[in-house]
């Protein structure tokens, strides 16, 4: 164990809370992996903050975020216009986001935002930009409930 870390509040992230996957169509996309999941989409949603639409579907303790652009100007299709579809990002779910966000910063990481903001599915959240981690851009979410 890292020595430094042994000096402060230790707060660990309680799980992967989902995996944000990149789609051009989120009609196709979901019938795509209610076939593969062999589960309905449970929910769908847009963010307009964002400029996306969302769907989520169940997949044991996880979730599956799948994120199709509402315009050009959205992150998500100039992500897709750069890589293609696929993994966007992963999300962890926290127990409380300002502490997280604190700690991150202290340990050297770069945030996308200053502050928590709504998401999709009822959670604050908050990115890290992914030059500091290894290219995956990293999400933290919490309950909105749970602040």
């Amino acid at each position: 164990m890292n020595p430094a870390l042994s000096k402060i509040e230790i707060i660990q992230m309680k799980k992967i809370e989902h995996i944000g996957i990149a789609v051009k169509n989120l009609e196709d996309s979901i019938a795509v992996f209610e076939q593969i999941l062999n589960t309905n989409c449970y929910k769908t949603e847009s963010v307009d903050s964002e400029q996306v639409n969302t769907a989520f579907f169940s997949s044991g303790p996880n979730k599956i975020e799948l994120l199709e652009p509402q315009s050009e100007e959205s992150v998500i299709h100039k992500f897709i216009e750069t890589k293609g579809e696929g993994i966007h990002h992963i999300a962890f779910e926290v127990e409380n986001i300002e502490k997280e966000m604190q700690r991150l910063v202290n340990a050297g990481f770069t945030l996308l935002n200053d502050k928590p903001k709504q998401g999709a599915d009822g959670k604050l959240v908050c990115f890290l930009h992914p030059k500091k981690t290894n290219g995956v851009l990293i999400e933290l979410v919490m309950d909105y409930k749970a602040k």
